[in-house]
């Protein structure tokens, strides 16, 4: 398989996001200087604040990718940046100046709204036809609805709809493609209006929550199939393994704690079965009588050897061994801050992974708030990258301190022959110290492209 061979991480993009902070300040593009060499390392070198207040900037994709690797004139020179909230979409610029970005385009929430009957955009893919396709979560009211928004890749205009005939599914999120098996699958958090405020437990077994991943035609446009993965489950992120020969990957879910392989079947259609499950702990002291892990963000290493993931509430990050893709095995894993933490204000009463509850998690004398959420790893493989916000309605909910101290990005040291996580002791971002206030940090991408930006095809 082809992978992204290319020199070590330099720097590193990450949304920083105000919303829900109390500071009335835009969400920013962050560029963080992650070389070791550097007399800035660890630091954001550049701040690129949005026009807006209030988008809620998460998650950003690449206007060329290595599906259109085959072509010399493309050139990720465009970020795309979906606001979450807002339903804007922000074009930047990264040609010109990699280490300082500027705003290229600002697509309005009206075209998105008006054009597409759609909102809430999350995930951002671009495709081999040049074009950038978006999922979303809802329509522009905050019902569910699986769509996806169509751009072309040289103007950024909206050109419309991806999905085509009558049936699409009830809520959307993420989503992977792999031509050579004519296949699209995206997963479904929840409905927007009830999740955006928060997380509510009335809002479980009444289907607010996903529970299914969904299967497209990538050639027809066409929603063809459903896979159960069990009520209110919440599956998030889906990852294929990068091989682009291969019918199989991983999705996370969240509420359940599960990972789901899903593969192609001999009947040629598509299945799912569950390959690790983190068990919940019995507690006081909080929301509800079980903590869920809370799976927030997986990835698979683009050797196809590895896959990882965060429990954002129990604080771990962890690594298997997917050599045998229906056989995980835990070969690593650290904890990181989360909900169970000694001295805290929950107490485990049951546990069926853990003699005792962890330590606080102190970096360079700052005790950690929140958990481990979204996670990118290097290249070859060596270091993964981890920040603590997963969504500032959420965070002021879960972890109020990550709203009053601001989120972290931490960086783990991998053992690629064995397996093992360490953290470095000597990295860390701190986003409580901007110069703006304290602000939550969210996904990581690095300029040439990541294990969960491209597809090869």
């Amino acid at each position: 398989v082809s992978v992204l061979k290319g020199p070590r991480e330099e720097i590193v993009y990450v949304p920083c996001i105000y919303r829900n902070t109390g500071r009335k300040k835009p969400d920013f593009l962050a560029t963080v200087d992650v070389s070791p060499k550097s007399p800035h390392y660890c630091q954001v070198i550049h701040r690129l604040p949005m026009p807006n207040l209030g988008d809620e900037l998460h998650h950003s994709g690449w206007n060329a990718c290595s599906s259109c690797f085959g072509d010399a004139t493309k050139k990720r020179n465009r970020l795309i940046l979906p606001s979450f909230i807002s339903s804007r979409i922000y074009v930047v610029d990264v040609g010109t100046d990699l280490r300082a970005p500027r705003l290229f385009k600002v697509v309005n929430s009206e075209d998105v709204f008006w054009k597409c009957n759609l909102g809430y955009p999350h995930t951002s893919h671009c495709l081999g036809s040049g074009e950038i396709m978006i999922s979303t979560l809802g329509d522009p009211a905050g019902n569910g609805k699986g769509g996806f928004i169509l751009l072309d890749g040289e103007t950024f205009e909206i050109k419309g709809n991806w999905e085509k005939g009558d049936k699409i599914p009830p809520m959307g999120y993420d989503f992977w493609y792999q031509p050579r098996h004519n296949v699209l699958i995206s997963t479904e958090w929840g409905i927007p209006k009830c999740l955006g405020y928060g997380f509510d437990p009335n809002d479980l077994k009444k289907g607010r929550y996903g529970r299914c991943i969904n299967v497209w035609d990538w050639t027809t446009h066409n929603y063809v199939q459903a896979i159960d993965v069990g009520e209110d489950a919440a599956p998030l992120e889906i990852r294929f393994l990068h091989n682009p020969a291969a019918a199989e990957g991983y999705v996370g879910c969240t509420i359940s704690s599960a990972i789901h392989r899903f593969y192609k079947t001999e009947q040629g259609d598509w299945a799912a079965e569950k390959v690790i499950q983190v068990p919940s702990k019995k507690v006081e002291g909080w929301l509800l009588p079980d903590m869920p892990g809370f799976i927030t963000d997986i990835l698979i290493s683009l050797d196809d050897r590895f896959l990882y993931f965060s429990n954002w509430l129990h604080g771990d990050i962890r690594q298997y061994n997917i050599s045998d893709t229906r056989k995980p095995k835990l070969v690593g894993q650290v904890f990181v801050g989360g909900s169970i933490t000694k001295g805290g204000p929950v107490t485990v009463c049951r546990d069926e992974e853990l003699q005792s509850q962890p330590d606080p998690f102190f970096i360079k004398g700052k005790k950690v708030p929140g958990g481990p959420q979204m996670i990118q790893l290097s290249l070859d493989g060596k270091r993964l990258y981890v920040t603590t916000s997963l969504y500032s309605a959420w965070d002021r909910q879960f972890y109020p301190d990550l709203i009053k101290d601001g989120s972290v990005m931490l960086q783990l040291d991998v053992d690629t022959e064995q397996g093992g996580l360490t953290v470095n002791e000597s990295f860390l971002v701190d986003f409580g110290k901007e110069p703006d206030g304290p602000c939550l940090a969210h996904e990581i991408r690095y300029p040439g492209g990541d294990c969960t930006s491209d597809i090869w095809v």
